[in-house]
């Protein structure tokens, strides 16, 4: 095992894997620009090293600077954690040339895989469907010759990365330009790649995943699957394990495909594929060559530590359990509480976290990255944490995840809390009737709603002026203090008001 690990990464996944390393015995070594020099993964950490300014260019996206990190601190592996450079296979090939372990696959599985087109490619060589589309491209004119080919509407997707990044929905040819000139500039910017391609839009499709963990003695296996199609803009909001109402022999043939791609590129570490399903039929999407920010729900119901078994696999050591021994232990559902205004689109909200308070009781996990006092920096994802409940069954599961949520605070930063509970409360969503444009569909008819009523911030200034006036009586005779919004308005959240 390594005596020292060094995560290139920050907030939740990099406390995450820095828990994980103290429970191994493991030295651990954090990173951090100047606008996350405060941030708890930062005092977890044995030791920590300044990477540089915010911008991620000059910090966490910049090899040479975590490689000198690495050097300086005596770390003998790292770990990516997630985006940022998770899944660069130059960088990956850097680490190892530096005499270090990367904590993830090798480099030429990044690029079978990481790639989507390489990994479309080896997805059909393997019996495997995938959805028609283009090869990747850097010239937008000669993309834009092929859209008609395939057909409108249209997704333009990055070629180099994942998460809804540099990835836009194209309707008819007119939006076409504009697409894929977005898309391109946002894939450069995330990723340092701004090739995009084409693929054909399936209307209303779910989005299913399957995880699958593989070592280099030759054995791989899957942790099932979760379900991924409640997104907006095509990011994950909720995600579950397992998906619900999947027919088994759909889990089997997701699963036993996902096994088969894994081994056909050598696979090592974990990493998920990914699959739409239309109409009865199921397609190749992509795979991740690196941790997902859903991994924990696939954890709760597996038993299973993926952080863990990604460190030991890097180490050298094989896989500790068997395909035989896992099974599906209940419904595990994961919320991301994001610092973002739904009611300004859902832009990021930076500041001062004034108060931050998660849940807690049976069931219940929280990772976050952030603490009351943590100040929110605007140049990083706006997501803060995760909620993640896990019970006997679905419906149970999603009880339990909707009482977690309304017991968290999130008060100097508007927050996506109110979104998550109307969410949780649809009843599609109470169902399983999932799609990846079902989120959408309720924002577009909640905004048509609310046009023809008060803003419902209008209605929560309206109840807690009332009670400021009116006072409820003290039982020693004197009046009582004023209530806090926080905690005793109905329907009140830190972060925003549900409507």
């Amino acid at each position: 095992m390594f005596r020292s690990l060094l995560v290139a990464n920050r907030g939740e996944i990099a406390v995450r894997i820095l828990r994980c390393c103290r429970e191994l015995g493991i030295e651990s070594v954090a990173v951090y620009s100047d606008a996350d020099a405060d941030m708890p993964h930062v005092r977890l950490a044995d030791r920590a090293v300044r990477l540089g300014p915010a911008a991620p260019a000059e910090s966490y996206l910049d090899a040479r600077r975590l490689l000198e990190a690495a050097g300086s601190s005596g770390a003998e592996a790292i770990h990516p954690g997630y985006g940022f450079l998770a899944e660069n296979a130059a960088f990956a090939r850097a680490v190892r040339a530096a005499g270090l372990a990367f904590v993830g696959p090798t480099p030429e599985a990044i690029e079978a895989m990481g790639d989507k087109m390489a990994a479309r490619r080896t997805a059909a060589a393997n019996g495997i469907p995938i959805v028609p589309g283009s090869e990747p491209e850097s010239r937008l004119d000669a993309l834009a010759a092929q859209a008609y080919g395939i057909g409108f509407p249209i997704l333009v997707k990055a070629a180099g990365g994942g998460g809804g990044r540099g990835m836009r929905r194209v309707e008819e040819p007119s939006q076409l330009g504009a697409a894929l000139a977005a898309a391109s500039r946002e894939a450069e910017a995330a990723f340092g790649d701004g090739r995009v391609y084409l693929e054909r839009a399936l209307d209303r499709p779910r989005h299913v995943e399957v995880q699958v963990l593989a070592d280099r003695h030759g054995n791989a296996l899957h942790l099932f699957e979760r379900e991924c199609s409640l997104q907006r803009r095509f990011q994950k909001i909720v995600e579950e394990a397992p998906a619900p109402n999947l027919e088994p022999a759909t889990r089997t043939a997701l699963t036993d495909a996902a096994v088969r791609l894994a081994r056909a590129v050598e696979y090592e570490g974990a990493g998920s594929v990914e699959y739409l399903l239309h109409d009865g039929h199921w397609y190749f999407l992509e795979m991740n060559t690196r941790l997902q920010v859903e991994h924990p729900v696939t954890e709760m119901i597996c038993g299973v530590d993926l952080v863990r078994a990604q460190i030991e696999i890097a180490a050298g050591l094989p896989l500790a359990f068997r395909q035989e021994d896992l099974e599906i232990q209940g419904s595990a559902i994961e919320a991301r509480v994001c610092a973002e205004d739904p009611s300004r689109g859902f832009v990021p909200s930076p500041g001062l976290l004034a108060e931050f308070s998660l849940p807690a009781g049976p069931g219940i996990r929280c990772d976050a990255g952030v603490v009351t006092g943590s100040r929110i920096p605007p140049e990083y994802d706006a997501m803060i944490a995760k909620v993640i409940a896990h019970d006997h069954d679905r419906e149970a599961a999603l009880a339990r995840l909707r009482r977690a949520l309304e017991e968290t605070a999130v008060v100097g930063v508007a927050s996506n809390l109110g979104h998550l509970l109307d969410l949780l409360e649809d009843d599609e969503v109470r169902a399983g009737r999932l799609d990846t444009q079902l989120v959408q569909r309720k924002l577009d008819a909640a905004a048509a709603s609310s046009s023809e009523g008060l803003p419902p911030e209008l209605v929560a200034v309206a109840l807690f002026a009332a009670r400021r006036l009116a006072p409820a009586p003290a039982g020693d005779g004197s009046e009582a203090p004023t209530p806090s919004p926080w905690t005793s308005l109905p329907g009140w959240r830190g972060g925003g008001v549900r409507s």
